[in-house]
């Protein structure tokens, strides 16, 4: 399963999403697989790689070379990365003037999805509505939305639900569903409460149960090069990302079997008897 982890707004908690919830998943198991596609390459250095030129999903993506070379183990055992760089900014002027551009990054990954070798494919988007943000989107099977517990952001959670809306209905990819939406950076205070309460009024079943709590931590771990969830297990922001991904899971396997989840902005009952 393809889940891509994307908000347009930076600076909500999108990566460090992606590195801790690759951890727990495979802290249970799962192998996982990161596709860092965002040029910051902060997903990249935050799971113990070095960025380096010509590492990246810009080779598949422009120069059709093998997926497989740009595999690259990481400090987190049975996860693996595929690396960004600063070159990946400009890719998307390349692609652009390819055809198929939406299609660029389901097909580079689709070899890799075909061997079954990972369990969970955790794609880390670029903070940005362009051409890698919507072909990652195309690609995907499901899209998680983390969120920061603050008006402004309730804005671009509507913006990045509309491309999900516009993706499937354009037939770009008709059968990508909203996997959730994460609150991250929640404070105890009146003002958190109230946006949290206004998403799961609007989004319903959509919107996790954990909230994703504020913490110097986060900020720390990635100086070590390993996820929050190993670098300081027991803070209250790793353990809210554990909780995190047991939901993930769980919702994977409700999807397996009768398909629960909410889309778009009605904020109805879940939906069920979908196929996953």
């Amino acid at each position: 399963m393809i889940t891509a982890v994307a908000n347009q707004k930076g600076g909500v908690g999108k990566t460090t999403t992606v590195v801790n919830l690759a951890a727990v998943l495979a802290s249970k198991g799962k192998t996982v697989l990161v596709v860092d596609l965002d040029p910051q390459a902060n997903a990249t250095s935050g799971l113990g790689v070095e960025p380096k030129a010509g590492v990246s999903l810009r080779g598949a993506l422009l120069d059709a070379e093998r997926i497989d070379d740009f595999i690259v183990g990481t400090a987190i055992d049975k996860v693996n990365v595929i690396p960004a760089e600063v070159d990946l900014a400009g890719v998307e002027v390349e692609m652009a003037r390819s055809g198929d551009h939406l299609g660029g990054v389901r097909r580079v990954l689709a070899p890799v999805v075909e061997s079954g070798v990972f369990d969970h494919i955790l794609v880390d988007c670029p903070p940005s509505l362009g051409i890698l943000l919507s072909s990652a989107l195309a690609a995907a099977d499901e899209v998680l939305v983390p969120m920061q517990c603050e008006y402004y952001a309730m804005e671009g959670l509507s913006v990045i639900l509309g491309v999900v809306e516009r993706m499937r209905r354009s037939g770009a990819n008709p059968g990508l569903r909203t996997g959730g939406i994460l609150m991250t950076m929640y404070s105890r205070t009146r003002l958190a409460d109230e946006v949290v309460a206004q998403v799961r009024a609007h989004y319903a079943d959509a919107v996790y149960k954990t909230l994703v709590p504020r913490s110097i931590r986060a900020g720390e771990a990635p100086s070590y090069g390993i996820p929050l969830v190993a670098y300081a297990p027991s803070a209250p922001v790793a353990q809210a990302y554990f909780a995190a991904g047991a939901e993930f899971l769980a919702r994977a396997r409700a999807r397996a079997t009768a398909e629960i989840f909410v889309d778009g902005p009605s904020g109805g009952a879940p939906r069920s008897g979908a196929k996953a």
